[in-house]
């Protein structure tokens, strides 16, 4: 049945849908960042660091001592930048989530209205034809007398 709220609860619905999605797709990014960082963090620890040898073989594990640190420190923000967009996403679903149930509350009760009106304009009918019926049979009644 439409009602005034039909049209709005349909927007607030597919709005809600997009947010869950969204969830599910920053979900997905703190995933792939808490995954990145468990990696980059395991191929700092595998580094092994020359115990002798030339100088240019320290500083050559120095240097990707120091990279793998950046790009821990980088996962790291990266991390923290995913976690952050989930919680902000998910605060928007709950917002959206609310705004549908409102939406769709306000549109029930409307429906519960027209059908209240209907049912009171079908017993209104009901008793003209009573009415009708009624008085035709005692004009019947009058008839044979």
């Amino acid at each position: 049945m439409k009602t005034r709220f039909s049209s709005l609860v349909t927007l607030k619905k597919s709005t809600m849908k997009k947010s869950e999605r969204a969830v599910q797709s920053a979900n997905a990014d703190l995933n792939s960042a808490v995954m990145a960082l468990e990696i980059s963090k395991n191929s700092l620890n595998s580094i092994d660091t020359p115990q002798s040898g030339i100088m240019n073989d320290f500083l050559a594990s120095r240097r990707l001592l120091d990279s793998g640190r950046d790009l821990i420190k980088h996962n790291q923000e990266w991390t923290e930048y995913a976690k952050n967009q989930v919680t902000l996403v998910k605060e928007q679903l709950k917002i959206d989530m609310v705004e549908y149930e409102k939406f769709k509350y306000l549109d029930l009760q409307e429906i519960k209205k027209i059908i209240k009106k209907q049912k009171m304009l079908e017993a209104k009918e009901l008793d003209e034809v009573a009415l009708m019926t009624h008085a035709r049979k005692n004009n019947n009644l009058n008839a044979d007398n």
